[in-house]
C-alpha cells in the first residue's frame, strides 16, 4: 500500500470518533503565541530499561489516544505534533503532556520533552463554511531529537493538577528514517505548475474547501525565484484524520495580511479530488514534491529555497512567524 494511504488509514480510526476540518465557536486564539509547553522537571524521569515497564510504572490509560499530526520523522531534531482524544470522542486539548520515546530494540528512554499547545483556530471571518464541530481546536507541539534512522517508540505523558501522571502509547509507530525526496530546510523546490482559476472552468475542480480558498491566482512556476510563496499542499473535504487540522482556514487568515508580499498557493491532493484507499491518484504536484502524507506547508523564499516545512496541523501564529524571515 503506498506510503500516503498507510498513514490514511492508521488514521480512520479517529475517524469514527468524528470527522470534518473545523469548529464553529468563535475562537478565543486566533494568532497569540503558543500555550508554554510545562517544564520538564515536572514529568518523571524514565528510570527504566523498558518503556513498556515505564508506563507500567506511570499508570497507563487506556481513556486516551493518542495520534502524530504527520507521518514523516527524519533524523534531527523534529517538531513533533501529535492530538490527544478521549476514547469517548472529545479532543484533549488542556493537557499538560510530555513525550518519551525509545528504539524499539532497546537503548536508553529519552525524555521528557514537554509540548506546547498550538491553537488552530481562525477568526470566523476565514473559516469554511463546511467546517463541523468536533475537530480538532488545537495541536501539541513537542521538539523532539530523533538522531538515529531507526523504528522508534512513542508515549505520551499526561500531569494532571494534582501531580499525578498517566501514561498512553502513541497509536502510530515512528520510523525514523530520511526523506530526500522531500524538499528540506535550504534547498531548493521544484518547479511545477499549479493550477490557477484560469486552467479551469470551475474551481471545485482544483479546491474541495467550501467556500473555495483563495489561493489559486498565481501559478507556482510564475513566482518562484521571483518573491515569497507560501505552497499549501492540503485537501480540505478528503481529510482523514482528524489531526490534520484546518491548516487551509489558517492560510487565509495569513493570507489577508502577507498577501501583498508573499504567494499564497493551495494545492489539492488527488486527482478530480476523489480520494479511493485502494489507490494512489495522487496529483503530480504531489508526486513531484515526494509528499507520502498530507498535510504539508512549505514557506519559500525569494530565492525558491525552503524556508520552513510544516508537516501536519499548525496554527497562525506558527505560519506568521514562519514568514518573518522571507518578508524581512
Amino acid at each position: 500500500m503506498p506510503a500516503i494511504l498507510n498513514v490514511i488509514v492508521a488514521a480512520l480510526a479517529l475517524a469514527v470518533l468524528a470527522s470534518g476540518c473545523g469548529k464553529d465557536d468563535e475562537p478565543s486564539n486566533t494568532g497569540e503565541p503558543a500555550t508554554q509547553a510545562p517544564e520538564a522537571a515536572d514529568f518523571p524521569e524514565p528510570g527504566t530499561d523498558s518503556i513498556d515497564e515505564f508506563v507500567a510504572e506511570v499508570g497507563e490509560t487506556n481513556e486516551v489516544v493518542a495520534f502524530p499530526s504527520g507521518g514523516v520523522f527524519e533524523p534531527g531534531k523534529s517538531r513533533f505534533g501529535f492530538g490527544l482524544f478521549d476514547v469517548a470522542g472529545p479532543q484533549i486539548d488542556d493537557a499538560d503532556v510530555a513525550v518519551y520515546i525509545q528504539d524499539d530494540k532497546g537503548g536508553e528512554i529519552q525524555g521528557p520533552f514537554p509540548a506546547r499547545t498550538e491553537s488552530l483556530e481562525v477568526q470566523s471571518a476565514y473559516k469554511a463554511e463546511s467546517a463541523l464541530e468536533d475537530d480538532t481546536s488545537s495541536v501539541y507541539v513537542a521538539d523532539v531529537p530523533l538522531t538515529e534512522s531507526r523504528e522508534t517508540r512513542a508515549v505520551a505523558v499526561l500531569r494532571d493538577e494534582e501531580g499525578n501522571f498517566t501514561a498512553t502509547n502513541f497509536q502510530q509507530g515512528i520510523p525514523v528514517r530520511n526523506q530526500p525526496a522531500i524538499p528540506g530546510e535550504g534547498e531548493a523546490v521544484p518547479s511545477v505548475h499549479t493550477p490557477t482559476l484560469e486552467d479551469v472552468g470551475d474551481v471545485s475542480e482544483i479546491d474541495t474547501r467550501v467556500p473555495p480558498s483563495t489561493m489559486h491566482e498565481e501559478d507556482l512556476s510564475d513566482v518562484l525565484g521571483e518573491k515569497p510563496v507560501v505552497l499549501l499542499f492540503a485537501t480540505p473535504a478528503l481529510c482523514q484524520s482528524r489531526v490534520c487540522g484546518p491548516v487551509v482556514d489558517v492560510a487565509e487568515q495569513v493570507k489577508a495580511e502577507y498577501g501583498d508580499e508573499v504567494a499564497f498557493i493551495h494545492m489539492e491532493i488527488h486527482v478530480d479530488n476523489e480520494f479511493d484507499p485502494e489507490k494512489p491518484n495522487l496529483r503530480p504536484q504531489v508526486l513531484a514534491y515526494g509528499l507520502p502524507t498530507e498535510p504539508w506547508l512549505f514557506v519559500i523564499d525569494e530565492n525558491g529555497d525552503v524556508s520552513t516545512r510544516i508537516e501536519g496541523a499548525f496554527s497562525v501564529a506558527e505560519l506568521e512567524e514562519a514568514l518573518e524571515p522571507v518578508v524581512g
